[in-house]
């Protein structure tokens, strides 16, 4: 009764007897064996897939660039310019239609009304990806600090995320998953970067709009895979609940 009770104990949230819960919370979808539809995933991973606004997301992002784009290579630049806030004005419509939280909907928003300001004062379109260009360099240094301080990101977010209690740091796989995690966030901003400010140098302004949507959506998700596996790693490892 006392030495084997842990062993043998059911899983009461899934109901799949000793199946851990990790495990089944880290198959997405509501086919996956074992488990019931709609059970609660990791609140780490939620937090990341939520900020990154899922799928369409990415989709959204790259309007605006497109219709910039397009627009730059047949019209002059202040009808590029009103062409590019509308479009942005339109996608941010359709997100609250769609009922998404105005704070996720507005982001995008702000982008392009600021990059498009910053292409009115200087004249120049390639200046639409300036600021990108300089975010992603400031998130590269970022990124690349926290894991230089041995305090990787990946790994305060996931812990803070579970209440800031977990020696997470002292798990020497858990520390090395997030250093992994958060150096693939630091490569991909530093290859945006790097690309795009040789291209705006270049001043190659189709190809900043091919670069931004090429090393947007595709990378992203590959450093999202990443993230999302050391969160799954953490939670199986280091939370009671998830074993």
């Amino acid at each position: 009764m006392t030495g084997r009770q842990d062993d043998t104990r059911p899983d009461d949230e899934a109901g799949t007897g000793p199946l851990p819960v990790v495990g089944q919370a880290g198959q997405a979808g509501p086919g996956r064996p074992g488990g019931r539809a709609g059970a609660p995933k990791d609140p780490a991973e939620m937090t990341l897939l939520d900020h990154m606004g899922g799928p369409m997301g990415f989709v959204y992002s790259a309007i605006p660039v497109v219709v910039f784009v397009t627009a730059n290579a047949f019209l002059s630049l202040s009808l590029t310019i009103g062409i590019a806030v509308g479009s942005g004005l339109a996608l941010f419509g359709y997100r609250l239609l769609r009922g998404e939280r105005f704070a996720q909907a507005v982001g995008s928003l702000l982008g392009v009304v600021l990059a498009s300001a910053l292409v009115a004062v200087t004249g120049s379109a390639r200046d639409f990806f300036a600021i990108g260009i300089w975010v992603s360099l400031a998130g590269f240094v970022f990124t690349l600090g926290t894991v230089l301080a041995r305090r990787p990101i990946t790994g305060v977010v996931w812990n803070l995320v579970h209440g800031g209690t977990h020696d997470w740091r002292a798990d020497r796989p858990t520390l090395r998953a997030h250093d992994i995690a958060t150096l693939a966030a630091a490569l991909v901003l530093g290859s945006r970067f790097a690309i795009q400010q040789w291209l705006y140098v270049t001043e190659a302004t189709t190809g900043l709009g091919v670069a931004r949507v090429v090393m947007g959506t595709p990378l992203t998700i590959v450093a999202a895979l990443v993230v999302v596996w050391a969160f799954r790693r953490s939670t199986k490892r280091l939370v009671p609940s998830g074993r």
